[in-house]
């Protein structure tokens, strides 16, 4: 793998794993219309190092927060032991109760898991995935806003987005994008269903790699080229935290609608060009 190679691909997986325009929907797209057959076969352990690239990002720009839940973690532990329990739930633990509960719905995929992956084959459902995408988006716009934070947002709601985010391992559905916009119905306040989605990707994006990493060094590791693999990693991290960044702006001014615009042209012109092939 060349050194642009590397980088290209770390500028996709930063811009793509968290603005909400699916990147798996994208690479289905680039394989089979623009004619970049086997775009989804990058090495495998090059794919695990520029999910681990995004988890940085996703570290690096909520790093207090995350650091304040590990601690309350550890607390929580020493409670147990204790057997006593704060009178007031501090926000942090309530966090993780949260993140726990919206994750657990990701566990009804796995044993459809190929099924699901099946998908990126079929053109028809990734335009309309797309334009669904974008639909959510467009409407999560014009949602009431909420005052929902840590500190009052029910298990029942985590649950929700959590089935949203597994809605979202389907190719062409984004996971961002379905996991803010359910937020935001369910009238979390919008920094926050921002902060929870990436929040909520970290024990996401750790479990497909955990899942990943046995095959990967099983199929072989070219161990020559791990620098190069790395300088891509490295721009997926710093691409990945500019793009939550941008996200957390326009959350704040409420305008998904650039995004569902963008969904709906691009899945209304893989429709149009799959129908007339």
């Amino acid at each position: 793998m060349s050194l642009l190679h590397s980088i290209l691909l770390g500028i996709i997986q930063g811009v793509t794993e968290f603005l909400p325009i699916s990147s798996s929907g994208h690479l289905a797209i680039a394989e089979h219309l623009l004619g970049m057959e086997g775009a989804a076969e990058i090495p495998a352990f090059f794919d695990v190092l520029l999910h681990l690239g995004t988890l940085v990002a996703v570290f690096a720009a909520y790093w207090g927060e995350i650091a304040e839940i590990v601690r309350e973690f550890f607390r929580g532990c020493g409670d147990l032991a204790r057997g006593t329990t704060p009178k007031r739930v501090p926000p942090a633990r309530r966090m993780i109760l949260l993140i726990v509960a919206g994750t657990m719905p990701l566990l009804l995929v796995l044993p459809v898991k190929d099924k699901v992956e099946a998908l990126s084959e079929n053109l028809l459902f990734i335009g309309g995935a797309l334009l669904f995408t974008g639909a959510l988006l467009f409407l999560s716009d014009r949602a009431r806003k909420g005052g929902k934070t840590e500190k009052n947002a029910r298990l029942a709601d985590a649950l929700l987005v959590g089935a949203a985010q597994a809605v979202a391992t389907c190719p062409g559905v984004s996971r961002s994008g379905m996991t803010i916009s359910a937020g935001c119905f369910l009238g979390f306040e919008r920094r926050f269903a921002v902060r929870y989605s990436f929040l909520l990707s970290i024990p996401a994006i750790l479990g497909a790699n955990l899942l990943a990493l046995k095959d990967a060094l099983e199929t072989g590791v070219a161990w020559g080229d791990v620098p190069v693999y790395l300088a891509g990693v490295a721009v997926a991290a710093a691409v990945g935290y500019a793009c939550i960044r941008l996200l957390r702006y326009i959350a704040d001014k409420g305008r998904f609608g650039v995004f569902a615009y963008y969904c709906w042209a691009v899945g209304a012109l893989v429709l149009a060009l799959t129908l007339t092939r």
